[in-house]
């Protein structure tokens, strides 16, 4: 009995602590986490002493002085270039190929029907994945599925998908200023590997899944626009405004691997299709081609390899070192040498504009959409592009594509 009343006791002291209904009414809050002590102070140190042991390295190249040479860096002295609009970052992206073949098509519209307008390279962009997703698929994994492509990728997807311009479709969401497509690729390459482990090849359930990552980067591209007060589809806009048919474009191609003077297939992996339409001629009709195609008003987009040590960013120009190869022996044999052991590789796709003849040479101004020809100031007139000497051109770019009617006596071979 005396056990029994000290309970009662207790619980009747307790009681007068607690809310009437017995129920704790503490509340809970987000707090944000500032830096404190381990931070500040023992990270702090030790960030302090890893930099006093090991101070951060020097990022060198191996490269060309091209100190007291007369170099024409200056867009200005290209007084043969054509329309175009002005060079555009491709941000932290692969897709250097759509820029490239946006760029020359834009300024071909210009040149066939006068319309000065920029397109959606973005747009492109994201049938081209869901392209890759397809065959990736039809393939069962065993097709490249990554940022890189070939510029007649564009006119393909044009061909399919039609087009729309910037101000339609930028693909920047979230008040992004530059296109970042790291953690997209991830997300869509490892869906897709995801695939292999469980056989789960439905074409149309990959592309809806495909397609839903792109429109949660990237936005949902339009299936309508309106132009002058008319709703036109991508395909009409691509047909009755720009007027840009894109079967008038091809690709010349120059490599010693296969057959010259017949349609090859440009083995390198942003050919992820495997397409075999290269027109594949040696490198002394592949020039000539070129510098007519140039002088006659036509712009190229151009692919190659722009890691060598002629290609100087600081001065912005791309030269061939004597300690490389003189300029007399560049050929065929040169060309396919370099491709053959990887030290030519399809690196970048870029917009050939114009040109400039200097001591029996030509000189090339090539828009760029990487960040290499944007180390000089913003609001410099050469911000955002490169000049390439015709050696280079010659050992180092392997394709260029163009209006067919640029290439008319060309393709009677």
């Amino acid at each position: 009995m005396k056990n029994k009343n000290i309970s009662l006791f207790f619980l009747a002291a307790l009681s007068a602590f607690l809310p009437a209904n017995g129920q704790n009414r503490d509340k809970a809050m987000f707090r944000v986490n500032e830096p404190g002590f381990y931070q500040n102070s023992i990270m702090k140190d030790n960030r302090e002493v890893e930099q006093r042991l090991a101070p951060p390295a020097v990022n060198r190249s191996f490269v060309v002085d091209m100190s007291g040479r007369e170099l024409p860096n200056t867009k200005d002295l290209y007084k043969n270039q054509q329309w175009h609009n002005p060079p555009l970052s491709q941000g932290n992206t692969g897709t250097c190929w759509c820029f490239a073949a946006t760029s020359m098509l834009e300024s071909d519209a210009q040149r066939i029907n006068g319309t000065k307008v920029k397109l959606s390279e973005m747009y492109t962009v994201y049938w081209e994945y869901v392209e890759k997703a397809r065959r990736y698929v039809s393939e069962r994994g065993h097709s490249v599925f990554d940022e890189g492509s070939e510029a007649n990728a564009v006119t393909r997807i044009w061909g399919k998908y039609g087009i729309v311009p910037a101000s339609d479709y930028t693909g920047l969401l979230q008040g992004r200023k530059y296109h970042n497509h790291e953690v997209m690729v991830k997300e869509m390459k490892s869906y897709l590997e995801s695939l292999k482990n469980n056989s789960a090849w439905n074409e149309e359930t990959v592309l809806a899944t495909i397609r839903s990552i792109l429109n949660k980067y990237m936005g949902e591209p339009p299936s309508a626009i309106m132009v002058n007060g008319r709703k036109l589809t991508p395909q009409q806009y691509l047909n009755d405004i720009l007027r840009i048919n894109p079967d008038d474009y091809i690709d010349i191609l120059s490599y010693s691997q296969e057959p010259f003077y017949q349609m090859v297939e440009y083995k390198v992996p942003d050919n992820w299709w495997h397409d075999t339409g290269y027109y594949n001629v040696p490198v002394d009709v592949f020039m000539e081609t070129l510098k007519k195609a140039v002088r006659n008003g036509f712009t190229v987009a151009i692919g190659g390899d722009v890691s060598e040590p002629g290609m100087d960013r600081k001065t912005q120009c791309a030269i061939v070192p004597d300690f490389d190869i003189p300029s007399a022996y560049i050929n065929d044999d040169a060309r396919q040498f370099r491709f053959s052991n990887r030290t030519t590789t399809d690196d970048h796709g870029m917009h050939l504009v114009g040109y400039l003849e200097k001591d029996g040479k030509d000189w090339y101004l090539v828009k760029d959409s990487s960040s290499g020809s944007r180390n000089n100031a913003s609001d410099a007139p050469e911000f955002g592009y490169y000049f390439y000497s015709e050696d280079y051109v010659k050992l180092k770019i392997m394709d260029f594509m163009v209006h067919k009617d640029a290439v008319k006596e060309l393709l009677k071979k």
